[in-house]
């Protein structure tokens, strides 16, 4: 039918700067172009290290990087990313040849977010661009949002729409939190002393 693209043919607009680290130099420029070909921007590190000194330089929403490696490994290089808590956040998949629970569940706890089995098929690497993608652009938008939240000066209660509501109230309805009331030092010095003094 006309106008129906496969689900994993992206648009512009959602290409994306990628860092990949493979040792295996034709396994790594292989991907570098399959993901050039989608239209994504690549920037190509030869182990884990070089990977984190990239990193540390630039900004990546996805990095994709095998698991073992010498110098550091698939494992550690995510322990890394995750511990400069870097915002925005970066997502991670790894490709390994390693199967099993104890494996994924090491990958999970090192900080990994998906995983493909090696040799990798393209079809899944692509639709595993895209959901990637779709966290990233959702991640986006929710940052956008929380930067034009209009709020007054002077109560700061939140604009929803043309009710103004309490700050408390606007969050614990979109998230799980839950607030607990105290009184800050520079509070109590202006008003509780005031009240007591009068």
């Amino acid at each position: 039918m006309v106008g129906l693209r496969p689900p994993w043919r992206r648009s512009k607009s959602m290409s994306m700067k990628i860092l990949i680290a493979e040792d295996d130099l034709d396994a790594r420029e292989l991907l570098a172009l399959t993901l050039e070909h989608e239209g994504h921007q690549v920037v190509r590190a030869s182990n884990g290290l070089e990977a984190l000194r990239f990193f540390q330089d630039e900004s990546f929403p996805l990095i994709i990087s095998d698991w073992l490696m010498p110098e550091m490994d698939g494992i550690q290089l995510c322990q890394e990313i995750r511990a400069l808590n870097r915002t925005p956040y970066a997502y991670i998949l790894l490709l390994t040849a390693l199967h099993g629970k104890a494996n994924y569940l090491e990958g999970i706890r090192a900080g990994a977010d998906d995983f493909m089995s090696k040799p990798y098929d393209q079809d899944e690497l692509k639709a595993r661009l895209t959901v990637a993608a779709r966290i990233m652009h959702l991640q986006e938008r929710i940052k956008k949002l929380e930067g034009i939240l209009p709020t007054c000066m002077y109560c700061k209660r939140i604009r929803e729409h043309d009710n103004w509501i309490v700050i408390e109230e606007y969050i614990a309805a979109r998230t799980e939190a839950s607030f607990s009331h105290g009184v800050c030092p520079d509070c109590y010095q202006q008003v509780m002393r005031a009240q007591h003094s009068s």
